[in-house]
């Protein structure tokens, strides 16, 4: 999959697309609903498959002291969208001048001028434009006086009869159900960053960890869980398996939320190299200790149940 910056002077080759219009944060079966809808009309009519998605989220520009919340930072959203089998990504930069363009200034610009599309679509929901002006009416009156097609892709809804969102998604992992949370993205939520250097406490207690920063992700519930990890090393990542915390770690306290990872059977060095974190279970809340024997027996528990849980699912 080719990745674009912005929807400047794109190659021919990937201009005419059948594109994919929103922001996608999360990837999952509703948003997949969209993307491959674009991708059966792509390759219907010989053409290109390209999705057009924004970064930062516009939720961060609008709200820049807000909470963090993201379920797929830019790289994992990319690397979710190209396993569907997506040609072209257009990463278009999200900021105050774009904002303020207006919708039809936003048709007629970026998805005429810039991307050349022949098709575009979007959720049944997808507004655009100064002011959120713009609506699926819009592009399908727009797309008949200027020459492509659209598709409003209604919502996508489980078994329950509840539609997939990526706020559903945010509400099961604040309620330290990740097995729900994954019921709804079709998958386990994810953490990635890069491994830092911590103050080596794990290892002096014979539970070595990996550190990874939080980011722009969003908050899980605080304490321990079942989980598999992997170094991002490609479309075959090596899966191990791994209890881990995230939260403050109240025996030594520390004002930034942190996961750190213990992986069983493993011994390589990770520092400052990327790492995939799957949430699979919820194993307890995080709690002080009256000690550090305790601390250690506590931990030993954790592992041998997530060792358990992970061995049947």
């Amino acid at each position: 999959m080719r990745i674009f910056r912005h929807f400047d002077a794109l190659p021919a080759p990937v201009r005419g697309a059948a594109v994919a219009v929103g922001n996608f944060d999360g990837v999952h079966p509703g948003h997949q609903a969209v993307i491959n809808e674009a991708g059966v009309i792509a390759k219907d009519a010989g053409r290109p498959w390209a999705v057009l998605t924004f970064e930062p989220h516009p939720r961060r520009l609008f709200d820049p002291d807000g909470p963090p919340f993201r379920l797929t930072p830019l790289h994992a959203k990319a690397r979710e969208i190209a396993a569907l089998g997506v040609d072209v990504l257009v990463v278009q930069r999200f900021d105050t001048p774009f904002c303020r363009l207006p919708a039809e200034t936003f048709v007629t610009d970026v998805l005429v001028d810039g991307l050349g599309a022949s098709h575009v679509v979007s959720g049944y929901d997808f507004v655009f434009g100064h002011k959120r002006r713009g609506n699926c009416e819009m592009l399908l009156a727009m797309g008949k006086r200027l020459g492509f097609g659209f598709t409003a892709v209604n919502a996508v809804t489980d078994a329950g009869r509840e539609a997939y969102s990526s706020t559903r998604v945010r509400e099961r992992l604040v309620a330290a159900d990740p097995k729900g949370a994954a019921r709804i993205l079709g998958r386990p939520f994810e953490i990635e960053g890069r491994v830092i250097a911590g103050d080596k406490r794990g290892r002096s207690l014979g539970f070595p960890t990996a550190n990874v920063r939080l980011g722009a992700y969003l908050r899980p519930a605080n304490g321990i869980y079942a989980v598999r990890a992997a170094a991002d090393n490609g479309p075959q990542p090596a899966w191990l398996d791994g209890v881990a915390n995230i939260g403050h770690r109240p025996m030594f306290p520390s004002n930034e939320v942190l996961l750190e990872v213990y992986l069983f059977d493993f011994d390589g060095d990770l520092y400052g190299r990327r790492l995939r974190v799957r949430l699979i279970d919820y194993l307890r809340p995080e709690k002080t200790f009256d000690g550090i024997a305790e601390l250690k027996a506590q931990i030993a528990d954790d592992s041998a149940r997530a060792r358990r849980i992970l061995a049947a699912a």
